[in-house]
């Protein structure tokens, strides 16, 4: 008889003409109870645990704990979880990949093997954050664009060249082949996994972490993944399980279907309101119902795609039929849909008719009550219906902060020998971008005929837009021009210009110089319109106050009307040819004018785009590789340079150390994101980022952005809390990244303040409010506070990925207890901090915070730690998650 509850599961099944081994959930369930009411999401962990039962690490309690959750909805358990792959791009990718090549370092210093350094899971990189919108509305953009991405970039992609070579088990895709998620979608991901394993071919579900938030686009394929930060990634393609507390899984109904004119953009800025606002931080979501029954699968993964943003861990849609036909059309192998088909109906994760497990709560959507809308003008979870823009965005917050005592005038200005004028409320971005919709070919094609439409009506883009179409896929150009629409986006000025996100990243490019002189001259509050997932502060160009999502067709309509005060439900988009005004829905193509342009999307346009995706243009295939195991690092380098992290590591760790009058470095607000702890997008020439780049030879034209430098330490500490929106409470009435040196009472850059800190040796602190950390999972809004000196962050509550990214780096999570925060407890940043006792740390308990106030007076109170697991608090008392794997190698190479 088999000795444990593994080796007991074990069974085959026949798909295809092949057989899988596989590890089964009903047979486990003979000791472990019915599963039957267990979400669909819940039983893919629990295969997972049960395939790496090993008795230490996964336990048989775990098994029952987790297999106990549908009687109350809940458990409280941790977890180990190993994921079958991860999945990188560029920005997040190449600091992976550095800390790699610095692991290498520290294990050659320290007397181990550096081969024992490479990856255990397959990693899949993809080029796709580095394109930036510097050429739009012509034929020559696309190549122009590429050009300089190649010139901007090239010693970033000799390093991931070398890393492709160095490190077994990772692939690169090369640029000008998509984004990440939707690669994934569309080719990577296979839904359930197979790979040969003790002399026969194991089946499990396909699952995977990866460094950026919106892997879980990836979901609505009925395959688990999200986001971590590229600290967790690095350890999980080393070995490390993903320590997690077993979620929370909300029920999210769905019902009925879309009227017509109603897109799935739209959909997904309805659920993203309605998750945001009924909690689900840290929770999976799990779609039913029967509108999946009507629900195309590029819709499931438009809803998958923004669960960062309604502030899910994923939003996870089980496998049926449309899951299949979407693996025909994409071209899986019709071995592979039969395994998908086989496995998971024997595994009871097919979704079948009528399902409705046990949830720790439920929403319900019927989807004919959807409207037209948008999300704006700063958060993605403020939907707004279409009617109401013009109010939404005279009621935003960043008019009431900016506006003087007499409205801003309209800015004459001259573009081609034209004159204009610029106007309060004008859309000077309108970009077709990123990944929301770029997997969704309804919304795409809706954007063709919406074009075309208008082309035939005589309508014209307004001179003031910036225009852009940046697919995320090759597999759209392809299907835009056997549906013979790409000509009339051309005719609107919607050339393509790079497969990337762009505009969604902040990669936006600059504007005209004289519409940035009419901005800049009335002070004017403008707009950007893109078809993307994020629209915070500073993040799509800094002379942008106000940034709306919306569906592809919406964004070409708002560059025909030019402004955001113009209703486009009851106003005129602007003249036809026959002098006549045209409204939107004169322009709006139907549901089967949709349909029909669909249809024409066949397997043969994905067999063609992928069939040679890590091969590269002549380009990339000409870059010199280094062949060397170690990484031949370049003194003068402003891109890639050995980080410091591992410089004073030793063997074994030293004791965790009290945090003793911290001085204050920032006192921040709600719903401060990770791009205003790290930015992004333009590096300011007088930042002390861009002084140090000046002062290393780089002239300001080649300062490129922050992401495409996250090789670099020196330039990411100095940009770490650069926003230009951020706002530090310790400085009213001041924008951007500044903060008051205490001793002193100057007013420096935050940067500049940290490193006076240092030289008298004050440990820093962080204090915030609401979702600190929330938006992309951005790993160097760890690191750079770590090299700020900064010990502790003080939140009322923390996004999931980025209180994980704080203690990967050694820094402390506390969240004040409920009904306190830094507004009850009068503090004004002049306070300091007493942390005492953290040698004696346990998962989520309560620690004490002493605060001295500048007149003497001293308060305690009683913090949460955020250390949720004794995987992460292992990983604290190492110093970070990294300097435990290293320590595990060094022990595994010398022997220990």
């Amino acid at each position: 008889m088999p000795s444990n509850i593994r080796e007991a599961s074990r069974d085959s099944l026949k798909a295809y003409d092949l057989t899988y081994h596989y590890y089964s959930l009903p047979l486990a369930a003979r000791q472990l109870g019915p599963l039957d009411s267990l979400p669909k999401s819940l039983k893919v962990l629990l295969e997972n645990l049960l395939r790496n039962y090993d008795g230490a690490i996964v336990t048989e309690a775990d098994l029952h704990e987790l297999a106990g959750w549908q009687h109350s909805g809940h458990a409280s358990g941790e977890i180990a979880y190993r994921p079958a792959r991860v999945l990188m791009q560029d920005f997040t990718g190449v600091p992976a990949v550095v800390d790699l090549a610095a692991m290498r370092e520290a294990v050659k210093r320290l007397g181990g093997d550096v081969n024992k350094v490479n990856p255990l899971s397959p990693v899949d990189l993809v080029i796709d954050h580095s394109v930036t919108v510097d050429y739009y509305g012509d034929a020559e953009a696309f190549e122009e664009n590429n050009r300089l991405e190649m010139d901007r970039n090239l010693e970033r992609y000799k390093f991931l060249r070398w890393g492709q070579n160095a490190f077994s088990r990772f692939r690169v895709v090369p640029p000008e082949n998509g984004i990440c998620h939707q690669v994934n979608l569309e080719y990577l991901a296979q839904t359930v996994w197979h790979e040969q394993q003790d002399g026969v071919e194991l089946a499990y579900p396909d699952t995977l972490v990866g460094t950026d938030s919106h892997t879980t686009m990836v979901n609505g394929l009925g395959v688990l993944g999200w986001g971590v930060g590229g600290i967790e990634a690095e350890a999980a393609m080393l070995g490390q399980p993903v320590s997690m507390l077993i979620p929370d899984v909300v029920g999210f109904k769905l019902t009925g279907k879309l009227n017509e004119g109603i897109t799935a953009t739209d959909l997904v800025l309805t659920v993203t309101q309605m998750l945001r606002k009924h909690g689900v931080v840290g929770k999976f979501v799990e779609f039913y119902g029967d509108g999946l029954d009507v629900l195309p699968l590029a819709d499931r993964a438009t809803i998958a795609n923004m669960a960062p943003e309604y502030g899910a861990t994923c939003g996870f849609f089980p496998v049926d039929a449309i899951t299949l036909d979407y693996l025909r059309l994409t071209g899986r192998s019709e071995q592979q849909i039969a395994l998908v088909e086989a496995y998971t109906k024997v595994q009871g994760m097919w979704r079948n008719p009528g399902d409705e497990p046990v949830f720790t709560s439920t929403l319900t959507l019927d989807m004919s009550t959807v409207v037209a809308s948008l999300a704006g003008p700063k958060r993605p979870q403020d939907r707004v219906a279409l009617p109401g823009v013009p109010a939404a965005f005279k009621a935003s917050d960043e008019l009431a902060v900016n506006q003087p005592v007499n409205p801003p005038l309209p800015q004459p200005f001259e573009l081609n020998g034209q004159s204009h004028r610029l106007e309060q409320g004008a859309v000077v971005i309108a970009a077709i971008t990123s990944c929301t919709n770029t997997s969704n070919a309804n919304v795409l094609m809706a954007a063709g005929l919406l074009a075309r439409n208008a082309v035939l009506k005589g309508l014209k883009t307004q001179p003031w837009v910036k225009t852009s179409l940046a697919p995320g896929s090759k597999v759209v150009t392809d299907y835009l021009d056997a549906a013979g629409l790409s000509a009339y986006l051309d005719k609107l000025g919607f050339n393509l210009v790079g497969y990337g996100c762009t505009t969604c990243i902040g990669n936006s490019g600059p504007l005209k110089p004289a519409i940035e002189d009419a901005i800049k001259a009335g002070d004017l509050t403008v707009g950007a319109v893109l078809s993307g997932n994020r629209n915070f502060e500073g993040r799509i160009h800094p002379l942008i106050k106000t940034n709306w999502l919306a569906s592809p067709p919406l964004v070409v309509a708002y560059a025909l009307a030019g402004n955001m005060q113009i209703n486009l439900s009851e106003d005129p988009l602007g003249p036809g040819s026959d002098g006549n005004p045209v409204y939107l829905r004169d322009i709006w193509p139907s549901s089967t004018e949709i349909a029909k342009a669909v249809g024409l999307v066949n397997s043969e346009m994905f067999h063609k785009e992928y069939s040679a995706v890590f091969e590269g243009n002549q380009d990339w295939q000409q870059i010199e590789v280094n062949r060397t195991p170690t990484y031949n690092w370049q003194d003068d380098s402003t891109y890639i340079r050995l980080t410091p992290f591992f410089d004073d590591m030793l063997h074994q760790p030293r004791p965790v150390k009290n945090i003793h009058r911290a001085r204050i470095l920032a006192m921040l607000g709600d719903s401060v994101t990770t791009d205003h702890i790290s930015p992004a997008g333009n590096i300011k020439t007088d930042s002390p980022a861009g002084r140090y780049l000046q002062a290393n030879g780089v002239a300001t034209g080649d300062f490129n952005s922050y992401g495409s430098r996250r090789g670099n330490h020196e330039v990411m500490m100095r940009g770490t809390f650069a926003n230009i929106r951020i706002r530090n409470e310790m400085v009213p009435g001041i924008e951007g990244g500044y903060t008051r040196h205490i001793p002193s009472g100057d007013v420096l850059a935050i940067y500049d303040a940290a490193m006076r800190y240092a030289a008298e040796q004050v440990p820093l602190a962080i204090i915030a409010g609401k979702e600190y950390g929330s938006g992309s999972s951005r790993d160097w809004a760890a690191k750079g506070p770590r090299l700020l000196g900064i010990r502790v962050v003080i939140a009322e509550t923390f996004e999931r990925i980025h209180r994980s990214n704080l203690i990967g780096m050694g820094i402390l999570p506390l969240e004040f207890p409920a009904g306190v925060s830094r507004k009850s407890l009068g503090l004004t940043g002049d306070e300091l901090l007493d942390i005492a006792s953290l040698e004696g740390l346990s998962p989520g308990c309560q620690v004490e915070v002493k605060i001295t106030r500048e007149n003497g007076l001293e308060h305690v109170i009683s913090t949460r730690c955020r250390i949720d697991t004794g995987n992460e608090l292992t990983y604290y008392r190492h110093d970070g998650i990294l300097h435990y794997v290293i320590r595990n190698m060094l022990n595994e190479s010398l022997g220990a």
